[in-house]
């Protein structure tokens, strides 16, 4: 099994982790009249498959008890299980992200989900082994939420400038934002207790978590959209190639985004590689406000709460990593 050896490596593998968790919904933002519940069956298919590639390959370079078949045979079932559920929570956060970023943009649906999963991830994660400096973390959750509030506002200013605004996209943003920050004490069970998985392992069953539970989330929101009128699978079949191509390539974007922080974790600890990890939303909401031009035209109010948003969600990350350091 790979992991970096030096602190340069594991570095640029966090860094990149958080390049590809910030810009793999680029591909949906350039998919052109293909609904994002067809979408997501592709990019489900390709973090999967990518988890697996990793596994065979970078998983797999030695025949010791690390690598991927043997901790698979080696481990607990029940830390697979924990694993699988926590993919089946991540995936049904991610579907309403997805969602968000249909209705409200890149630069309002990922800081406003991701800060909140921030908050979510820190206090109940606090509550279940309560290790680190809470005052700093107290500090970093109060940061975050002002993020939160900040990109809301920003997001309610578009008004003024005569764009549409939907009280359900920030809805959709915040129920995602609670379900991503409850996934991860799932991964963290199976990484700490009893005969434990490793990071591709783990990479391999939470994809697999995710995408076997598209036939409950994915098929609900077919039936029940949040937007537009219900599809059926024959669209899928229908749809343009370039939109299979697009999903595909997302979910291999996120897919080795996960793998990478995974795999630097084991190297620099999970708080720093978490921390990083989390710097995506900006990632995406330089996206949204450069590439997609999502704020264009807004007055200058709304681009000082975005500003307000960028240094808040900054500090926030900060205020983390330094009290679980």
């Amino acid at each position: 099994m790979y992991t970096p050896h030096s602190l340069e490596i594991a570095l640029l593998m966090m860094i990149t982790s958080a390049i590809c968790w910030g810009s793999w919904a680029n591909t949906y933002k350039g998919v052109k009249n293909y609904r994002f519940e067809l979408f997501y069956w592709d990019y489900a298919v390709g973090i999967f498959l990518i988890s697996l590639i990793f596994a065979f390959t970078l998983g797999s370079t030695s025949n010791d008890a690390n690598s991927f078949l043997n901790n698979v045979h080696s481990a607990d079932t029940s830390n697979i299980v924990s694993v699988m559920i926590g993919g089946a929570i991540f995936n049904l956060a991610n579907l309403l992200l997805v969602a968000a970023i249909d209705m409200a943009g890149l630069a309002v649906a990922f800081p406003i989900s991701i800060g909140i999963a921030l908050v979510v991830g820190v206090v109940s994660s606090y509550i279940l082994q309560p290790r680190g400096n809470g005052e700093l973390l107290a500090a970093g959750v109060v940061c975050a939420l002002i993020a939160v509030i900040m990109d809301g506002k920003a997001y309610a200013s578009l008004a003024s400038a005569g764009r549409p605004v939907s009280k359900k996209s920030i809805i959709t943003c915040i129920v995602s934002g609670v379900l991503m920050g409850l996934w991860a004490p799932f991964v963290a069970s199976a990484m700490t207790k009893g005969n434990t998985l490793g990071p591709y392992s783990i990479a391999v069953f939470l994809t697999l978590g995710a995408l076997l539970s598209c036939f409950i989330w994915n098929i609900y929101f077919m039936k029940k959209p949040l937007v537009g009128e219900p599809v059926d699978f024959s669209g899928f079949f229908k749809g343009p190639a370039s939109g299979h191509m697009l999903g595909l390539l997302g979910g291999v974007i996120w897919g080795t985004g996960m793998v990478f922080n995974l795999v630097a974790a084991n190297f620099t600890g999970v708080a720093i590689s978490y921390a990083i990890g989390q710097s995506a939303p900006m990632v995406a909401a330089l996206w949204g406000v450069l590439a997609w031009k999502e704020f264009a035209g807004a007055g200058s109010r709304a681009k000082l709460y975005l500003a307000l948003m960028f240094v808040f969600y900054c500090l926030a990350i900060l205020l983390v990593a330094k009290a679980n350091g």
